[in-house]
This record gives structure tokens, sequence and C-alpha cells, in this order.
């Protein structure tokens, strides 16, 4: 779901608030978009109601990152037994002109996936990142790749 949608409340919006700033600490470049999914009918189906969706987009087409923009999903599971959202992980895909690039996933093996891949220092700035939304959400420690 896009960010600004789910930013309801005062501690999810300065927790979306932290993140973008996270994130254009490691990349300056990057602008922030809060809105990255359009409101039509198709793309309204395929939106994860239990995420927060924030787009992050780059001046032009980066060999840093095999990419032009990224899309970060920071997915939830409702739990029903306290009506709570407990983070399940972060998925990360890179975008140029032709789709997909890359893709990176905390929900199974913290690996970077995709026909290109990006820079080790931006592979490792993303892990770090990772880990920082981990944190902010208070998440236990042994789910983190040491």
């Amino acid at each position: 779901m896009n960010a600004s949608e789910k930013a309801q409340g005062l501690e999810v919006a300065t927790k979306i608030a932290v993140i973008v700033h996270l994130f254009e600490s490691y990349f300056p470049d990057a602008k922030a978009d809060l809105k990255p999914w359009y409101n039509d009918p198709d793309t309204i189906e395929l939106v994860d109601p239990n995420s927060i969706d924030i787009g992050f987009h780059l001046p032009g087409w980066s060999p840093r990152f095999q990419s032009r923009s990224l899309l970060v999903q920071i997915r939830f599971h409702q739990d029903s037994l306290d009506d709570s959202e407990k983070l399940v992980g972060v998925d990360t895909a890179a975008f140029n002109h032709q789709g997909q690039t890359w893709r990176l996933s905390t929900v199974y093996d913290w690996q970077f996936e995709g026909d290109y891949q990006p820079a080790a220092d931006v592979e490792e700035k993303l892990k770090c990142f990772c880990r920082q939304i981990f944190e902010l959400f208070n998440q236990n420690d042994k789910i983190l790749p040491s």
C-alpha cells in the first residue's frame, strides 16, 4: 500500500519519515515517492494492504544501481491474536525502462536476484538499510543475517 495512505497516525508517519531519511542518507541523489502505485482498478488489485510501499527515483539510469527507480516494500503480517502488525521482511526491486532488473528480499535469503546486479557497495548499503528497518520496528535480531 502506498506509504502516503499508510501514514494514518503519528507513529507510522514518523517511521515512514525515518525510513525515507535513512535511504536518502545512504543514497543522497534518490528522491522518495510516497505514492508509487497508481490508483486504478488493475493496480489496486495487486497492492498488498499489509505493506508500506515507497518508491525511490534516481536522477537517471545509474550504472551502480543498474536501474533508475527502486520500490521498497516493507511487509507485515496481521496478528489476529492481538490485532497488531508484525514485520515480516523488506522486498526491494529495481527497475529501468525495460522492467525489473534485480530484487532483494529479506524474507528469504537476503540475496540479490535478477539479470543485472548493483555494485557491491550499493548491495552492502541496501542490506544495512534493511537491517535498520528491522531495528526501527523492534524485530528479533535472530532473523537478521550476520
